[in-house]
């Protein structure tokens, strides 16, 4: 890995880290000889985490650490600052990755929507307004990427509390980015990750085997880490059924809403299905 947050003795910290992507991103920085920091609920998911990580960090079991803390609460993302600097020095790499997924209808209960939008959208707004100060302040190169979803951009029905919270994720992400971009002598870029059909705890649904369709989290950062190395800002990840070039169809077709006034969600609606389908059949325009 050519960029230089990843270097070796740098710092990295991911929540959502005891399984699935973020698991996956604290083995791979580790495997780079950083040191990482894995934050998720107690329990012995994040402790066997911390042991598969260590196992992999050239610099040894005392460079990885894990935090349990509950990233929806701005005082825990405060408190995980303060040890993390106690113990590793000032943060590299940050992984704002904590997602939960229990389901959500319109006008069902209001404690979902609530503990939907406080862990996947507003963990990551803590986690970048308390990080990023220092992390600009001490002036080395850094990254902090923010796990968003297609859901989040495509909002397909089914899920509305997650489609809301994620969409907070791109819009947010992207505000971070265009006033990183615009701070003096900045060296810290944010990047919305967008994973694919991933083998993760919130889609497994209680299944040990990996559907085909699916990738796994390794293979998630593996792109990550590719994207990342080309400074992209949207990381936008296909999977075993689902091309790039079908996502993109996809993503300007639920722009196309707005621009051709059709109805919100017309690619569900069924005096356009038709017209979705051969739009997905059309050859990809030349922008």
């Amino acid at each position: 890995m050519n960029h230089p947050a990843f270097a070796s003795h740098h710092v990295a910290v991911i929540t959502g880290a005891a399984s699935g992507i973020g698991l996956a991103a604290a083995r791979r920085f580790a495997g780079l000889g950083m040191k990482v920091v894995l934050v998720d609920l107690p329990g012995e998911k994040l402790e066997q985490a911390k042991r598969e990580t260590a196992a992999l960090a050239p610099l040894g079991a005392d460079s990885v650490i894990a935090v349990a803390a509950d990233v929806s609460r701005l005082d825990a993302i405060e408190e995980l600052e303060r040890q993390v600097i106690a113990t590793f020095g000032r943060v590299h790499v940050l992984m704002n990755n904590a997602g939960i997924q229990p389901g959500s209808d319109l006008f069902g209960p209001l404690k979902n929507w609530e503990d939907v939008l406080s862990v996947n959208l507003w963990s990551v707004i803590y986690g970048a307004r308390v990080f990023a100060r220092g992390m600009i302040a001490h002036g080395a190169p850094g990254i902090i990427v923010n796990t968003g979803s297609k859901q989040g951009i495509t909002t397909p029905p089914g899920d509305p509390a997650y489609n809301v919270a994620k969409a907070g994720v791109k819009v947010f992400t992207e505000a971070l980015q265009h006033e990183l971009r615009n701070t003096p002598d900045c060296k810290i870029t944010a990047h919305l990750l967008i994973p694919g059909f991933v083998h993760t705890g919130l889609t497994s649904h209680g299944r040990t085997e990996k559907p085909e369709a699916a990738w796994t989290g390794a293979q998630t950062v593996d792109f990550m880490m590719e994207s990342l190395e080309s400074d992209d800002f949207y990381i936008l990840c296909p999977d075993n059924d689902v091309t790039r070039a079908i996502d993109e169809k996809r993503i300007l077709w639920a722009a196309g809403d707005i621009v051709e006034n059709r109805p919100p969600l017309s690619r569900w609606h069924p005096d356009h299905a038709e017209a979705f389908k051969a739009h997905l059949a059309k050859p990809k325009p030349q922008l």
